[in-house]
């Protein structure tokens, strides 16, 4: 079993910055993969980032690539998700979910645990 927590959303102006955290508890935190996704009012939850198990591989979503940046800290059982130059589009529900497997990928399927999520709002 593995519990997720994030935290760190919030209203931010366009061009502005915010980083979410996610903690995890749980003994296989630190083998999985970690991913985040996101859903916006009306439309799919989508893929944002992924990271492998180690830390060293990272998958983006072409939308927030350059933009936003993944990493874990397994000390602290702990995932991040910075976010730079925010656009209103990156409005949504952010999720952190720990993966069925080790490697990082983009379908949620492939999650087995998941947050509660925690607000984005983006003005412009």
């Amino acid at each position: 079993q593995v519990q997720l927590v994030e935290s760190g959303g919030g209203l931010v102006q366009a061009g502005g910055s915010l980083r979410l955290s996610c903690a995890a508890s749980g003994r296989s935190f630190s083998s999985r993969a970690m991913g985040w996704f996101r859903q916006a009012p009306g439309k799919e939850r989508e893929f944002v980032a992924a990271i492998n198990w180690s830390g060293l591989n990272t998958y983006y979503a072409d939308s927030v690539k350059g933009r936003f940046t993944i990493a874990r800290d397994s000390a602290k059982n702990t995932v991040y998700l910075q976010m730079n130059s925010l656009k209103p589009e990156d409005t949504a529900v952010y999720y952190c979910a720990a993966g069925r497997e080790s490697y990082a990928q983009h379908l949620s399927g492939r999650y087995d645990y998941w947050g509660q999520g925690t607000q984005v709002t983006v003005s412009s």
